[in-house]
């Protein structure tokens, strides 16, 4: 019986070639696909950096803020020095309600919302660039992975003494799946990273809208304790002479003037 030594096969690839010494040995043995996914992982990590030192509470949402607005508009500050003063996100959304205070609810609402909105946008800044890393990090990884097994059956064919010497296909492959593998390191973080940051945007923007609220209550020329003292007598004569026996809300009232 005809059998093909051991040794042989041992020594057509020495160990220490496949074998991966170090980080920079992992790279190489990547290839050239590894250098965007380098830069995927730099690109993810300043963002995520430059994003927790932005989205930090007191940075966005500063200690007694409302209370200062509260002392702004009782001294008379203007609205722009207000802003200028408190360059949050939280000091410039009340700086847009101080400029109307004594202005409608529907006024005040509408301007507290456009600069709220446009608060909200500044704070996911960059947060897309999470996204599209994460997607397309497994993507270069596999294109990776394909061209390196291109490159091994490409070495199998060419080669005289690859019949019978399937090692040399498993290396050629091993070193593609590299690829893969960094792809996968660097989209994995990356997407928990991301909803992390979203989640903290998301918990800022309700502090940030029950501000505002408040501030709108407060504040607003038909205010809703005003609103519903002086619209009882005409609540109870409205629901007389509709004769349904069913109140008609403060609000509705309110609308219907």
């Amino acid at each position: 019986m005809f059998t093909i030594p051991i040794t042989t096969i041992a020594q057509a690839t020495p160990v220490n070639d496949v074998a991966v010494q170090s980080a920079w040995d992992f790279v190489e043995k990547g290839g050239i696909m590894m250098v965007p996914l380098a830069l995927c992982s730099l690109a993810a990590i300043a963002v995520v950096a430059e994003r927790l030192t932005v989205l930090r509470r007191h940075k966005v949402i500063p200690p007694k803020i409302a209370q200062r607005s509260e002392d702004a508009i009782e001294a008379g500050t203007d609205a722009a020095a207000f802003a200028k003063q408190e360059p949050s996100p939280a000091g410039q959304m009340l700086a847009a309600g101080i400029e109307r205070v004594g202005q409608s609810t529907a006024t005040l609402e509408r301007h507290l919302t456009a600069e709220g909105e446009h608060q909200v946008f500044a704070m996911r800044r960059r947060l897309r660039v999470l996204v599209v890393i994460t997607a397309v990090a497994p993507l270069i990884g596999l294109t990776g992975t394909i061209f390196g097994m291109i490159r091994a059956f490409q070495t199998v064919a060419l080669s005289s003494e690859a019949l019978g010497k399937a090692e040399l296909l498993a290396t050629g492959i091993y070193e593609a799946m590299i690829t893969t593998a960094a792809g996968m390191l660097v989209a994995m973080p990356t997407l928990v990273l991301y909803h992390l940051l979203a989640g903290r945007v998301e918990h800022l923007t309700h502090e940030l809208d029950r501000m505002a609220i408040e501030f709108v209550n407060n504040h607003a020329r038909d205010a809703l304790p005003a609103r519903t003292a002086e619209a009882k007598p005409d609540t109870i004569s409205n629901a007389i002479n509709n004769g349904d026996g069913s109140p008609t809300s403060a609000a509705s009232e309110g609308a219907r003037c």
